[in-house]
């Protein structure tokens, strides 16, 4: 695919597809360090541990039916698949499809500042594997 602007990413949030409102989209992925280091070692050794993974979606407010609010409020405490793609291509070894649930623990319906754009931002943890689809 080589370089590309970022501006056409395909999002959905428990299968509804809310691309039209997205702003920023990012996931984070980590495994936890276990520093495995034992006497006579000069140098500290480490290994993979446990996998984790966040994702950070702003969206531009929307109060309407199948819009954002309507989607996101009812998901409060409940974990559901999220879905992301850099492009509306079809997904493609260039092209990956990065999906898995996430626990929505948090939701600011409503904050901004006297003629601010109304958005939201939300961070969510993974709550199980994230996956990486190429067909």
């Amino acid at each position: 695919m080589g370089s590309f602007a970022f501006v056409d990413a395909v999002v959905t949030v428990n299968a509804v597809n809310l691309s039209q409102f997205v702003r920023q989209a990012t996931i984070n992925a980590s495994a936890d360090q276990l520093d495995d280091t034992a006497m006579g070692d000069t140098f500290r050794s480490r290994l993979g541990g446990l996998k984790d993974w966040t994702i950070a979606l702003e969206f531009n407010e929307d109060y309407a039916a199948g819009a954002v609010d309507a989607t996101l409020w009812p998901l409060l405490g409940t974990v559901v698949t999220v879905t992301v793609k850099a492009t509306s291509a079809a997904t493609s070894a260039t092209n990956p499809l990065y999906s898995g649930p996430v626990l929505v623990s948090g939701h600011t319906p409503v904050g901004g500042s006297v003629g601010d754009l109304a958005t939201v931002g939300v961070t969510w943890q993974g709550a199980g594997p994230l996956t990486r689809a190429t067909s």
